[in-house]
């Protein structure tokens, strides 16, 4: 953002789009709440009265994150493999969330709201397994349901990782693709 980007308006909002945006091209570690108002062309304070601290933004961003991915998954719950690729297709269209979302070390896994949003995500997310395994209950059920979020998981950080550039294993350039592929192979019993 300009200098003079922002002039009035939602500031809070303004600088989470910053804060994702800056993650999204430079990594958490470049971030600071003094770059951060720098990018976002307001004072150096700004940041620090919206979210106290860089933890708080992070967290901030984070549930954002949460709320954003779960809208998403609500809308195809129930369908596994449509839920699998809207994670992915969340994943790539909102990488600084993404990148934040799950890392303990930097969020303030105390916030209440960080915690509720992230267990609507789940839920949203553990939907579409559910669907497919009405039979299971109680740990076999959870052992399915992790399993499921680690393949899609780990797909989609590979992917926005650039892990699978130039692979062998990368048959197709679309990730979508890909992840379909990938859950054909896969069978619930």
């Amino acid at each position: 953002m300009a200098k003079d980007g922002y002039h009035h308006g939602d500031l809070r909002a303004v600088l989470l789009t910053a804060a994702a945006e800056q993650i999204a091209t430079d990594g958490i570690g470049a971030l600071s709440l003094r770059n951060l108002a720098r990018r976002a062309g307001v004072s150096h304070a700004a940041p620090a009265h919206h979210f106290g601290d860089r933890a708080g933004l992070l967290t901030a961003l984070a549930i954002e994150g949460f709320e954003l991915l779960t809208t998403r998954l609500e809308h195809v719950a129930g369908d596994f493999r449509e839920v699998a690729v809207t994670y992915v297709r969340f994943a790539r269209e909102h990488p600084g969330h993404f990148d934040v979302m799950y890392r303990g070390d930097v969020l303030d896994g105390d916030d209440p709201t960080l915690r509720a949003a992230r267990e609507r995500s789940g839920m949203a997310l553990r939907s579409g397994v559910s669907a497919r395994t009405p039979g299971h209950s109680g740990q076999r059920r959870r052992a399915t349901e992790l399993a499921a979020w680690s393949l899609v998981h780990g797909f989609a950080s590979l992917w926005r990782e650039g892990a699978l550039r130039n692979s062998a294993l990368a048959t197709d350039s679309d990730p979508e693709i890909l992840v379909r592929k990938m859950l054909s192979t896969i069978h619930f019993d």
